[in-house]
């Protein structure tokens, strides 16, 4: 699996880069692997308040519907609209294309406290 050294991850297996005082959120490569063919992404509203825990959008597949936790509390500032036509990008390029939304930090020292990419390779290799 794919784990790049650049992002924090969660548990939830979401990955988050940040970009200044913006964290940019995705699903990682092994839950894209784990859902199968992704045909349908919820996307979060622009102006959307995210608690960090709590659900705020959902990726649905052939296989199940999951729901895509926040990972950091914020404001979403950004969606990714490419989604809505080619939700298959999520499959093809996770950590790029394929990402789902931007959040405006409420706290950027939330950050530091995400898994770094060793740490979530170790969970995902458990």
């Amino acid at each position: 699996m794919n784990v790049p050294d650049d992002r924090r991850y969660t548990s939830d297996h979401e990955w988050v880069l940040a970009e200044g005082s913006l964290a940019r959120i995705g699903i990682t490569d092994y839950a894209q692997d784990a859902l199968g063919d992704v045909v349908f992404v919820q996307l979060p509203e622009r102006g959307a308040a995210v608690a960090s825990g709590d659900s705020f959008s959902e990726v649905e597949s052939t296989k199940s519907v999951s729901d895509i936790y926040g990972p950091v509390n914020g404001t979403v500032v950004d969606i990714n609209n490419d989604l809505v036509d080619a939700p298959q990008r999520i499959n093809e390029d996770p950590y790029s294309a394929g990402w789902i939304c931007v959040i405006e930090m409420s706290d950027s020292s939330e950050y530091a406290n995400l898994m770094d990419a060793e740490s979530y390779r170790q969970l995902i290799s458990e």
